[in-house]
């Protein structure tokens, strides 16, 4: 590994989509380090505006950014909007990496996800196999885009010695999640499904694919502890995986899902809805090397998510 090490004691730490449940998650680790974090509401700063953003950051000065802002969606999401998916993730990441450049951001971390990898490929998928076949129908655009902006993090380091790196990671859930009926993701979509059929006394319910895909699923406060080791302790032009290290299939998930949420009702299968990548399970080899492992295994991760959604912490 680079020697290159970051502490990040008194630095100022801006967090690009504070809002989201990844940037919430930051905000919630950032808080037990002795480091300064910066936000800016939406409403306030259009990160797909360029001159806004460079005003922003050339005013705010920050040491640090963390790129967690970006349009996400489940499969329909994708290919419902998928020109809303590349324009959106192509502009924040063109716009806050080279204005971190501009104005002097010492360490960038932008955020990619396990969906830029190529599918079907090798399992479990290593950092090498980016660019190595065709993407995912189901989710090119917004794989597109996130590509793209660690391909710009790597341009910067080759050309301008920029400390910008990326990381990739796997399938997150926890507080904070979108339960849209339509456009979450698949672990939300499961707990407010199974929820209203609980509420309903429903004697069964639909799960949208056959159920056979497997999927790894990460808990997002842990992803966000991993940001921060990463912040501190990487430096390398290739981008590095974050995950827990094994999947379930969607159906073992499912039956979890409804377990903890205490529905008793059937679940049966919709293949006429998209099952995406049979598999998708990333290598954290190089992480695990590194030292750091996830801590929250997915039962009690789940736990955890139902509890924010009982309580509100969510986006519906």
């Amino acid at each position: 590994m680079s020697p290159k090490k970051l502490d990040l004691t008194g630095r100022r730490v801006f967090v690009a989509g504070h809002r989201g449940m990844v940037g919430s998650a930051l905000m919630r680790r950032f808080a037990n380090q002795n480091c300064e974090v910066l936000v800016a509401a939406r409403e306030e700063l259009d990160l797909r505006d360029g001159a806004g953003v460079r005003a922003f950051l050339a005013a705010k000065k920050p040491d640090v950014v963390v790129v967690a802002a970006g349009k996400v969606g489940g499969i329909h999401a994708n290919s419902t909007f998928p020109a809303d998916f590349i324009h959106d993730n192509l502009g924040i990441a063109l716009n806050v990496i080279s204005s971190s450049h501009e104005v002097g951001v010492s360490k960038l971390l932008y955020l990619g996800s396990s969906c830029i990898y190529p599918s079907p490929t090798h399992q479990p998928i290593a950092e090498e196999q980016l660019l190595s076949g065709a993407l995912e129908p189901t989710n090119e655009s917004y794989a597109i885009a996130k590509i793209a902006g660690l391909k710009l993090c790597q341009a910067y380091r080759r050309q301008h010695g920029a400390d910008f790196i990326s990381a990739m990671p796997t399938n997150l859930y926890g507080p904070g999640d979108n339960y849209h009926p339509e456009n979450s993701h698949v672990v939300p979509g499961m707990i407010r499904r199974f929820h209203e059929a609980k509420l309903a006394n429903a004697a069964a319910t639909t799960i949208w694919g056959s159920g056979r895909p497997r999927r790894e699923f990460l808990f997002v406060d842990d992803l966000a502890d991993a940001c921060v080791f990463l912040l501190e302790r990487y430096s390398e032009e290739q981008p590095i995986n974050v995950g827990i290290g094994h999947d379930v299939s969607i159906s073992e998930c499912a039956s979890l899902v409804a377990d903890i949420v205490g529905y008793r009702g059937k679940l049966s299968y919709d293949s006429s809805r998209p099952d995406g990548a049979p598999r998708k399970l990333l290598d954290v080899s190089k992480l695990t090397r590194m030292g750091w492992s996830a801590k929250t295994g997915l039962r009690e991760g789940l736990h955890k998510a139902y509890d924010a959604f009982l309580a509100g912490d969510c986006r519906m």
